[in-house]
């Protein structure tokens, strides 16, 4: 049954359930006091019904400043510019945030392949199923490519594809293939002490990451460091000593 279904009980209860027991919410409890004065002191002034029955409590929302992901964020928007600098008449993107990428085909048609298909209909956002070790295009084809924090994920079974630790080269080596002579791809990975953190992801070197793509040439990089700031026109050794950064790679294929 979907939330939206549920009866309304249940569904106070989920949401008094999901409000506390994460570790925003635990941090936030103390808040708890505040929102029951605030929630007398609106429900005695609205004209608006504010049940407990409909209460919807956001605790860990009254922050000092705006919360974000810088990874997310930061590779977002470094995408977006890039696009835009380098316009052609049709992107494609394997996996990375839909959020992102719905923004982009607002003034770049965009075909978004992901092994979990997204199920929408946008003007300019084409979307396909496709699995990244296996893509429908054929060689040196694509001449705007972007795959923004993905490839650390291939074969480790997070989202129901083949365990195979050597997933992520060859999802590398898909992506260069399909690259078109002269084009580029917008690639982005954590970065920082090379690790594999079963199942969520894995971790690269710099150098690692360069050397997956040994066959393309490295036109820039950014990258948002452990204290999630951004910095642009960095070289890859710039981001060595970090934990759990994000580069982000623009590679062109020949030229």
């Amino acid at each position: 049954m979907s939330r939206q279904g549920m009866p309304a009980g249940l569904g106070v209860l989920f949401r008094w359930l999901e409000a506390v027991f994460n570790l925003r919410g635990m941090r936030a409890f103390y808040r708890l006091p505040r929102y029951f004065r605030d929630w007398a002191v609106f429900s005695r002034t609205s004209r608006m019904p504010a049940r407990f029955i409909d209460s919807y409590p956001c605790l860990a929302d009254a922050t000092t400043k705006t919360p974000f992901d810088s990874h997310y964020f930061f590779q977002a928007a470094w995408l977006t510019r890039k696009l835009m600098q380098h316009r052609t008449a049709k992107h494609v993107d394997v996996g990375s945030d839909v959020n992102a990428i719905g923004v982009i085909s607002a003034f770049i048609d965009t075909v978004f392949i992901d092994y979990r298909p997204l199920d929408i209909l946008l003007k300019g956002l084409e979307n396909r199923q496709g699995d990244l070790l296996h893509l429908e295009f054929r060689e040196g084809t694509i001449d705007s490519l972007s795959c923004l924090h993905v490839i650390e994920h291939v074969g480790l079974g997070r989202y129901g594809d083949p365990i195979d630790p050597d997933g992520a080269a060859k999802a590398a080596a898909e992506l260069s293939r399909v690259l078109a002579p002269r084009g580029s791809l917008y690639l982005s990975v954590p970065v920082g002490r090379e690790r594999a953190c079963f199942n969520a992801h894995r971790v690269f070197d710099p150098a690692s990451v360069t050397g997956m793509f040994a066959g393309l040439r490295l036109q820039d990089c950014a990258f948002v460091d452990d204290a999630g700031r951004y910095l642009e026109n960095v070289a890859p050794e710039a981001m060595a000593g970090c934990d759990y950064g994000c580069g982000m790679f623009h590679f062109v294929k020949g030229g």
